[in-house]
């Protein structure tokens, strides 16, 4: 079909921006606020995902990641939020199946010790389903294990 010269294109939309058919000017206005809010949430996603930098893998082969805007450093210590993208989902007895984790952790890179503030286990991709939440109030330093999530930020962390 051949556009007039009143019609509009927008994106692979197409308007008659002079029609008087009601019916067709409100379809035309619906596809176009979906056209919009589908691409303002594809933008958001695309965001949120560009916001964790990948730092390496665990010796099972997850992912890890950290949010740079979280990485905070005062008195030696430094603060960041890490994420984990599991290769395989992992099934949990009592919670469900979880196959991603952020973590709210401290580093100590002088004495080489981890110590968890918060972690949040997601049941979906985007992080929205939480399947299991832990705040610790009173978070203890230890050894971080080898091929570990933790060991993989610290040294990360610890070299920037």
């Amino acid at each position: 079909m051949e556009r007039g010269r009143n019609q509009k294109t927008i994106g692979k939309l197409e308007c008659d921006a002079h029609t008087h058919v009601m019916r067709t000017s409100l379809t035309c206005l619906a596809t176009l606020a979906f056209a919009l809010t589908a691409g303002a949430r594809t933008a958001s996603a695309q965001s949120s995902a560009s916001r964790w930098k990948e730092i390496g893998k665990t010796a099972t082969g997850n992912s890890v990641y950290v949010d740079p805007k979280t990485v905070k450093k005062a008195n030696g210590i430094i603060t960041a939020r890490i994420r984990v993208k599991v290769a395989q989902p992992v099934a949990t007895p009592t919670k469900g199946t979880w196959v991603q984790s952020h973590h709210t952790a401290m580093f100590d890179c002088a004495k080489q010790t981890v110590a968890a503030k918060e972690s949040i286990y997601y049941g979906d991709a985007a992080a929205t389903k939480v399947m299991d939440r832990s705040h610790i109030e009173q978070p203890g330093f230890g050894s971080p294990i080898g091929g570990s999530e933790t060991r993989g930020a610290l040294d990360y962390l610890c070299k920037s």
